[in-house]
């Protein structure tokens, strides 16, 4: 099987939840044991990194890893995805973030599966610009569409995807994502994070990008409101870069009057972050609307107390390891962080919660499954 891969948001430099879906499960298929039968054909708009992803898959008599290297133009899936896979036509395309080509007429289309990760924009629309709620609206229901198998990150994402745009469930299949097993964390390296970062008291930390959906000004302001009457000894730490919509949330931040309690860091490499983790007293993660919350698995695989809300798929991914709050109501989440970082019996049963939690997801379990797809959605285009 001639398996073709849109690999442009695997190769990203500063990655999010869904480069780093598109990474790891990339990643992991071609590690599959199995791998070694088929052939890989991956398509990028850049030249990946050395030794990103492997040439070879092991097993394999040869070379079964190819990659074409597409120079990014606009609308590069539409126009320059959509005419390399129409011309060579892979047995099955795989899009691990969302947007299937456009290709006229649809019957020109390779079989193909496409990972849906959340469809927020309809939840919050004023969250997003009014072109990038319409292009992500187009091109998500021409995804549903269109595909010839759908993966949804969760079950929540599968019943958005059945109530908004009427998606046959018979071609959506649920596979969880994961994270990568904790790496060891020194004490020197705690220091240096903490160092590097300014961190001179214990923190609460918060991992995601900056967007009005993260429910960040909420955060910060029941934060505020603990410092202020009840006199914590922790900080709050936000990682993670600005994106859509930022900036009214930065200019909320700054008018609470806190940059000497809650630090800012903005984007942290990937090197950084198990530190950053092993180092937190707690991790908080109230989000108005996830399609899966990975930050809550990485904070629990470092033995981190995570509080998260109380919707969209955070407690099917948190299960019973979590303090589950409503993420509209600020004093909840006061409460919340308070008692996570004081009632130590809470805090063991959650940490031990956390790890067994983790281990119900499994990059490996995920390609494995996300392989079967692919070769499912080949049969149906031979038949």
């Amino acid at each position: 099987m001639l398996i073709g891969i849109d690999a442009s948001r695997a190769l990203r430099a500063q990655r999010t939840g869904t480069e780093r879906y598109a990474l790891e499960i990339i990643r992991h298929l071609l590690q599959l044991p199995a791998a070694a039968d088929h052939q890989w054909h991956l398509y990028a708009d850049a030249p990946p990194a050395p030794a990103l992803l492997p040439v070879r898959t092991p097993g394999a008599a040869g070379d079964n890893v190819a990659w074409q290297i597409m120079p990014a133009r606009r609308l590069w899936t539409h126009r320059t995805l959509a005419a390399a896979v129409t011309r060579h036509r892979p047995d099955v395309l795989f899009v691990p973030a969302h947007v299937l080509p456009l290709v006229v007429p649809p019957r020109r289309l390779p079989p193909s599966v496409v990972t849906i990760h959340d469809l927020g924009y309809h939840a919050f629309p004023e969250t997003h610009t009014r072109w990038q709620r319409l292009y992500l609206e187009w091109s998500t229901r021409w995804s549903a569409w269109a595909a010839t198998r759908l993966i949804a990150v969760s079950t929540a994402t599968a019943s958005d995807l059945r109530r908004l745009y009427g998606a046959d469930r018979r071609k959506i299949d649920v596979i969880h994502e994961a994270t990568v097993p904790a790496l060891a964390v020194s004490r020197d390296q705690l220091d240096q994070i903490r160092r590097r970062y300014a961190l001179a008291r214990p923190y609460a930390l918060f991992v995601g990008t900056l967007q009005p959906r993260k429910n960040l000004v909420r955060l910060a302001t029941a934060y505020k409101a603990l410092v202020e009457h009840q006199a914590v000894a922790w900080d709050l730490v936000l990682a993670g870069a600005p994106g859509w919509l930022s900036d009214p949330i930065l200019h909320e931040l700054a008018e609470l009057g806190m940059d000497d309690r809650i630090h800012q860091l903005g984007f942290v490499p990937d090197a950084d972050l198990p530190s950053l983790f092993g180092g937190a007293r707690l991790f908080v993660f109230p989000s108005l609307y996830e399609g899966f919350g990975l930050p809550v698995l990485e904070a629990q695989t470092y033995g981190v107390p995570v509080m998260t809300a109380n919707n969209s798929s955070l407690p099917e991914i948190a299960g019973d390891a979590a303090l589950l709050v409503d993420p509209t109501d600020v004093d909840a989440i006061a409460a919340a962080m308070l008692r996570l970082s004081q009632d130590e019996p809470l805090r063991q049963r959650l940490i031990t919660a956390g790890y067994a939690n983790v281990k119900r997801f499994s990059w490996e379990k995920a390609a494995r499954e996300t392989l079967a797809v692919l070769a499912q959605a080949a049969r149906s285009g031979k038949r």
